[in-house]
């Protein structure tokens, strides 16, 4: 977005990345107010920026910042979009790549969403390795001792995206 006033600089002013940040922000404000994540944590991170690229790139018209609150045909967008196991990973990637071929060069915007994927794809966080949940403790052999909990390094997308799923659905 580029500055209404330029004070006769010829139109070449900064361009503010208002959708990107106007989206992030809706995003952080859906996290804190479902309360699921400490606000500090790289969780918390991890979610807001899933959250925010899954409703930055799912059609929004550029320029233009998500309503407050969310419509109800949008929040079931995002319920689709977010739901655990879905395309998700896929459809951003496939997202990301239209955006870039279609925006201008240099688009803030798109400079800030693609910093994001980046983050969520290159960074691992340590977390439940929830395929290694054994059986019910009822259901588990007599004798077993071993209680402790499996960790794996998960890439912060998977991670962000459940908490992203989540605040969507308590909104």
């Amino acid at each position: 977005m580029r500055p209404e006033d330029t004070n006769g600089t010829g139109g070449n002013g900064l361009r503010v990345p208002m959708t990107w940040l106007s989206t992030e922000y809706l995003a952080d404000d859906l996290l804190r107010t479902g309360d699921l994540m400490e606000p500090t944590t790289l969780e918390f991170r991890a979610g807001r920026d899933a959250l925010a690229l899954t409703m930055f790139l799912c059609g929004t018209p550029r320029d233009t910042p998500a309503p407050r609150p969310l419509p109800e045909p949008r929040v079931d967008e995002l319920r689709v979009l977010t739901a655990y196991e879905c395309t998700w990973r896929a459809w951003i990637c496939e997202r990301l790549a239209e955006a870039v071929r279609s925006a201008e060069p240099g688009d803030p915007d798109l400079a800030l969403a693609r910093a994001a994927w980046r983050w969520l794809e290159e960074t691992e966080l340590l977390a439940a390795d929830l395929d290694a949940i054994g059986p019910a403790p009822w259901d588990a052999p007599a004798g077993r001792a071993d209680d402790q909990e499996v960790r794996v390094w998960t890439p912060a997308w998977q991670l962000g995206l459940p908490l992203g799923h989540l605040a969507v659905h308590l909104c």
